[in-house]
């Protein structure tokens, strides 16, 4: 029984291998010019390290990248695989704006923290007046209590942008600058508007501006 079992689990290894070796065949497979290319190159890697000699390390490398410039930049691009039911359902989790919104919440947590920790390093201690003794423990306390400060409004910003963008461009059934101007317009206002209706209208125009200029710049800068 013990061996009928063992037989079985190698023959799924077998299948297992095999399957992966059909799937990424084109990655794997090596025609014979790649083959002569890379002895070529191992050669040569072989001689530097036995001569101990640095130039020829470099001239060798050097050589071999100009010599097989095309097939470098050229490299083979690798088939799509079909994805199991368990794959699907994660990209649709990960796809989802609750977990957007959880992911911008999460970065802008640590984001905002960061930079609480900075402005705080630079600017001088808001707690502490000039007759009392600055202490170490003064300090941490007052850095922290920015990052905190400065955490909290990041992660909120993230995820209220996050999920109102996702929101959006599920609607529109479109992904354009459109969607991050509106998304700026609605989730700066929303945050001005705790300060009255004029900071809400110039917390909406400036985050509508920002959001299409950065949206803009990672769509056509480079």
């Amino acid at each position: 029984m013990d061996r009928k079992q063992g037989f079985t689990g190698a023959e799924q290894s077998v299948d297992v291998q095999s399957l992966l070796r059909e799937r990424y065949k084109h990655i794997l497979d090596l025609s014979d010019r790649d083959i002569q290319r890379l002895s070529s190159l191992s050669n040569g890697f072989r001689v530097a390290m036995e001569t101990d000699d640095p130039l020829l390390l470099k001239r060798t490398i050097s050589d071999h990248i100009t010599k097989n410039i095309g097939s470098l930049v050229m490299m083979k691009v690798p088939t799509i695989p079909l994805l199991s039911p368990d794959e699907v359902r994660v990209h649709q989790v990960m796809d989802s704006c609750a977990f957007k919104s959880a992911i911008s919440c999460a970065g802008g947590l640590v984001l905002g923290g960061i930079f609480g920790l900075f402005t705080a390093s630079i600017d001088p201690l808001s707690t502490v007046t000039g007759t009392e003794t600055v202490s170490t423990k003064t300090v941490a306390k007052e850095m922290y209590a920015r990052a905190v400060s400065h955490g909290k409004n990041f992660a909120v910003i993230g995820a209220l942008f996050a999920g109102t963008e996702c929101a959006l461009e599920s609607y529109r059934g479109r992904s354009d600058l459109l969607n991050s101007m509106a998304t700026g317009a609605l989730v700066g206002g929303a945050i001005g508007l705790r300060a009255g209706l004029q900071a809400g209208v110039m917390g909406a125009a400036g985050f509508a501006c920002f959001s299409t200029l950065i949206d803009y710049y990672f769509r056509h800068g480079s």
